[in-house]
């Protein structure tokens, strides 16, 4: 099977905690394509917007939340998104805030990425294969898709502050969501939560936000060549401030349900507009065509049945 899926889809979404379904679509069916990689953490819902536009959404975590973070199968989930024809992701996480600025129930848009993950997730659909590939990853987010999504985002929480404060009073509602940006994500391994001394080395490290899902899943979706974006949510401060209790779980889930559902309503809000950006092409410059000088040169120790894997996600090169 290729990579040029049947179902039209451009724009995929992938929900992390507390994200399970989206606002406001229509559902048409679910799909649920065996990669070479196996099967996704669960069947992807295709979904319709008001014009008709068929949007894909993935539950990370699997159906009822049953897979943790280091056991998700990122390379299935990222190949089964490429397989129906989605070229951008749409990727929503809670993470833990590391700056007294990030709030719970804030958001932010990071640009860069710290590896806390030790090695033992498959990073690359290239590993065990006898092809050898050096994508580029000094930005690991698409840049133009980020810069895009800013205003859209900042505007969305903008005018739910509005709403709430009309249904509320003014001021009654409490604070507002803000949204940052330009920030750096750790990625942790876990399950558990940071100890006090590794919050405070992230923090020294540069450090902003903290999740344990944007890898590899930002890496497979660069060797796939799609464009890829986190927006994320903070539930909790993680452990670093002096003189709190360390982070639990029961702290996360407080913050975990009114981040989802701003996080719906800003994915039914912009979907139609960045799937048109997406059709257009113009966000898509980065990653279309990224992989082409990052394989190395074809010889004859590459396997057949290798090229035939690797053509699922990259038939322009391997097919």
């Amino acid at each position: 099977m290729s990579a040029e899926g049947s179902e039209n889809v451009l724009v995929g979404v992938i929900g992390g905690s507390g994200l399970y379904h989206l606002d406001n679509l229509t559902f048409v069916k679910h799909v649920n394509p065996e990669t070479p990689w196996g099967f996704p953490s669960s069947p992807i819902v295709i979904c319709s917007l008001p014009s008709g536009t068929r949007v894909a959404f993935l539950a990370r975590h699997g159906v009822g939340h049953t897979i943790a973070p280091s056991a998700v199968p990122a390379r299935a989930n990222i190949a089964a998104l490429k397989s129906l024809g989605v070229r951008a992701v749409l990727a929503f996480s809670a993470v833990g805030s590391l700056r007294e600025e990030i709030a719970p129930g804030d958001f932010v848009l990071p640009t860069q990425i710290i590896d806390r993950t030790k090695g033992v997730r498959p990073a690359s659909f290239f590993e065990d294969t006898s092809v050898v590939a050096h994508a580029a990853f000094g930005d690991p987010f698409g840049v133009r898709l980020v810069s895009w999504l800013e205003g859209r985002v900042r505007k969305v929480l903008a005018e739910e502050a509005e709403r709430r404060d009309k249904e509320e009073g003014e001021g009654v509602g409490g604070r507002r969501a803000m949204l940052h940006t330009d920030k750096c994500a750790v990625c942790m391994e876990g399950p558990q939560f940071s100890t006090r001394a590794e919050s405070q080395m992230y923090r020294a490290w540069g450090g902003d936000i903290i999740n344990m899902s944007v890898l590899p899943e930002a890496k497979l979706a660069r060797e796939a060549e799609l464009s890829y974006a986190l927006i994320a949510t903070a539930t909790d401060y993680d452990s670093w401030r002096p003189n709190e209790s360390s982070v639990t779980a029961a702290e996360v889930f407080k913050t975990l349900q009114e981040n989802a559902r701003i996080s719906r309503h800003v994915a039914a809000t912009i979907l139609e507009e960045l799937h048109e950006a997406v059709a257009e092409g113009g966000i898509l410059t980065e990653e279309t065509g990224s992989m082409q000088y990052s394989i190395m040169p074809r010889s004859v120790q590459h396997k057949e049945e290798d090229r035939k894997k690797l053509a699922y996600i990259l038939p322009t090169y391997f097919s």
